[in-house]
């Protein structure tokens, strides 16, 4: 099967790949603390695996594709506290944003659907849309893949619906892509609050900025013991279906 990873491909293969009208997903996440059991590193491995489960599927259904490399960085001054975090300010995100897609649109390609994989980064990212596509005098989409994939998501996870923080999803989806990285002797201490999706914890009706901190002291929202390789793998396939589908569809430049 073709390698769908930009960072793979020659400059001759993406110039081929931009001519055949290829989807590029440009995943974005973070690198940022998540729990007493999980690396820092979760959201962008996450987020990136999914892109390419989700252009492979793509490409074999006839629809071309490219993932360009994850944006590693993103809004995590909420989980500095802990330590082991990097996070930017909101204009540099927006100018690093836009500047990739930029290089993208330059390279040729037409279509390009940031995917997210941190729940910090989802409100900036709705209201970036506008900006880039202004600017960029094209289309930019966004999404957030479990934002796509609740329906599954919540039939498939047995304390909560959808993705919360270093909890029973991602420490699943872990457990599945890098079960050497996850620390299961720590499992036991890996709980937190319980809340019905990421967004809840950082968008209350009544807003106010707070540290992760002053929400949970173990650095974990949800409760990671539930998690297991299977469900993981699960969980993995239908976040990257549920992209694949709707862009198969000719979302949502249709």
């Amino acid at each position: 099967m073709s390698n769908i990873e930009w960072a793979r491909l020659k400059a001759s293969e993406l110039n081929e790949q931009a001519k055949s009208g290829a989807i590029v997903l440009l995943p974005v996440a973070s690198t940022e603390q998540h729990g007493p059991h999980l690396p820092v590193g979760v959201d962008a491995d996450l987020c990136g695996e999914i892109c390419r489960r989700a252009a492979l599927k793509l490409v074999a259904g006839g629809w071309p594709a490219v993932v360009a490399p994850t944006l590693w960085c993103g809004l995590a001054e909420h989980h500095t506290a802990f330590g082991g975090t990097f996070t930017l300010t909101l204009p540099t995100y927006l100018a690093v944003l836009k500047d990739l897609c930029r290089s993208i649109l330059r390279a040729g390609f037409q279509r390009i659907l940031i995917v997210n994989g941190h729940g910090g980064n989802m409100t900036a990212l709705n209201a970036f849309s506008e900006e880039l596509t202004r600017e960029l005098d094209n289309p930019i989409a966004v999404t957030t893949y479990w934002l796509l994939a609740e329906e599954p998501f919540g039939a498939l996870l047995e304390d909560q619906r959808s993705v919360l923080h270093a909890c029973e999803a991602e420490t699943s989806m872990m457990m599945a892509l890098h079960p050497d990285l996850v620390d299961r002797e720590r499992l036991a201490d890996a709980r937190g609050p319980m809340a019905r999706q990421a967004g809840q914890t950082l968008n209350r009706p009544l807003h106010r900025w707070r540290s992760f901190k002053e929400i949970t002291a173990s650095g974990v929202i949800g409760d990671a013991r539930r998690a297991s390789a299977e469900k993981g793998e699960r969980l993995l396939e239908a976040a990257a279906e549920a992209i694949a589908e709707r862009l198969a569809r000719g979302e949502p430049w249709a």
